[in-house]
């Protein structure tokens, strides 16, 4: 199996914070370079920031320690974010009426892996 095709994945479940505020964050870092993109994200005022961190720093440690890839070399080459499950909870409105408020959670997948050379025609 050649070392283009690889990819090597990290994931955070259950992770308590909408996807929107999540996917604002993800869409800035995807397709940089891996060590880049942690810089970017370290000095970033965004507590979304902190867990893309920590999930791309997870990628790239199992990249290096577990398939034996320079970390120099690695590329985010895949970054999502699904929605996780939700905890309903009830707020009293006026009139007996009841507001359902709804806690997301999100599913962070942070993928790394060599940038694929363009081929030429």
């Amino acid at each position: 199996m050649s070392n283009q095709a690889v990819k090597v994945k990290a994931t955070a479940k259950g992770v308590r914070m909408s996807p929107f505020k999540l996917r604002r964050v993800i869409n800035l870092v995807r397709g940089m370079q891996g060590l880049d993109a942690l810089d970017h994200l370290r000095y970033m005022p965004h507590k979304a920031a902190r867990i893309i961190e920590k999930v791309l720093h997870s990628a790239l440690s199992n990249a290096e320690n577990n398939h034996m890839f320079d970390v120099e070399d690695l590329y985010v080459v895949e970054a999502f974010v699904d929605g996780g499950s939700m905890l309903r909870r009830i707020q009293p409105r006026a009139q007996g009426r009841a507001y359902l408020i709804r806690k997301r959670s999100s599913h962070v997948t942070i993928a790394v892996g060599l940038k694929k050379k363009q081929e030429k025609k």
